[in-house]
């Protein structure tokens, strides 16, 4: 994706529009964590961002449930629906607590990523490891071509040895870039998308950009629709210089509209209509 070895990430911040995106991102993150309310509520909004972006997560994934109904469930150990809501709520929580291991072991993270969107009711040995060769995969809203068990092998060990390395390229960047190589590989048996999504929050929050977990780039990504989502990550699967652009400001614009839902929070508790 870029002629800089040392650095592949870094030219992609250089594309047509990934720079403005970039910079409306820093101006909205930075607004709302200049709210009034962050400086002695942020852990209430912490906690809301993440129900709502898990909300958000499973209606892409979909089951889409009113916010309220998820709020108020306390048994998601069905099947369908039920599960995917479930699996969702469990990867937000988790995904706080494997902050510290991402950037050495990113592949680690995964594997737990997918362990716990099972919730240990997987009838057999696929959960928490790459699919093997022959191995089929539930993910019904991504229907481009799989790659296959040894592409995914290596093009995981490409996006861990990324991680690990670090970059220079924008936060935006980087975790646009491991939603869509996750979802563009679909290395597990299922859940693929939740963990792709699980997996941009890491990174953005990682990376420093969003360090309190307040800016649940899921809400935007589903209010703007799974048929753009859809449109976007083909861009993504292009590996075009306009494609890989065109995704990168989607991702943007979901993380925007997931401030805008914190910033409303923001309001609320300060209203005192939390």
């Amino acid at each position: 994706m870029s002629t800089n070895a040392s650095d592949p990430l870094a030219a992609l911040g250089a594309l047509p529009g990934v720079a403005d995106a970039v910079d409306s991102v820093r101006k909205a993150v930075d607004r709302v964590y200049g709210h009034r309310v962050m400086r002695r509520r942020a852990n209430e909004v912490a906690s809301e961002a993440a129900l709502r972006g898990a909300r958000a997560s499973a209606a892409l994934s979909g089951a889409d449930w009113a916010l309220e109904e998820v709020r108020r469930r306390t048994d998601f150990g069905g099947e369908g629906e039920v599960r995917t809501v479930g699996a969702a709520l469990r990867l937000t929580a988790e995904a706080g607590q494997l902050l510290s291991i991402w950037r050495q072991s990113p592949l680690r993270v995964l594997a737990r990523l997918h362990l716990v969107a099972a919730g240990g009711a997987a009838p057999d040995d696929t959960v928490g490891r790459p699919r093997l060769v022959g191995e089929k995969v539930d993910e019904p809203l991504i229907e481009a071509p799989l790659p296959d068990a040894d592409e995914v092998a290596g093009r995981l060990d490409g996006l861990s040895g990324l991680v690990i390395a670090g970059s220079s390229a924008p936060a935006l960047v980087i975790a646009s870039v491991v939603h869509g190589e996750l979802l563009a590989l679909r290395p597990f048996s299922s859940s693929n998308g939740l963990v792709a999504r699980a997996a941009e929050r890491i990174a953005l929050v990682g990376s420093g950009l969003d360090p309190k977990s307040i800016c649940p780039a899921e809400v935007g990504h589903a209010e703007l629709g799974r048929a753009a989502y859809v449109a976007a990550f083909d861009g993504y699967l292009s590996g075009s210089p306009e494609g890989m652009a065109a995704w990168i400001v989607h991702c943007g614009r979901a993380v925007e509209l997931g401030v805008r839902e914190s910033t409303a929070v923001c309001e609320a508790l300060q209203r005192g209509a939390a």
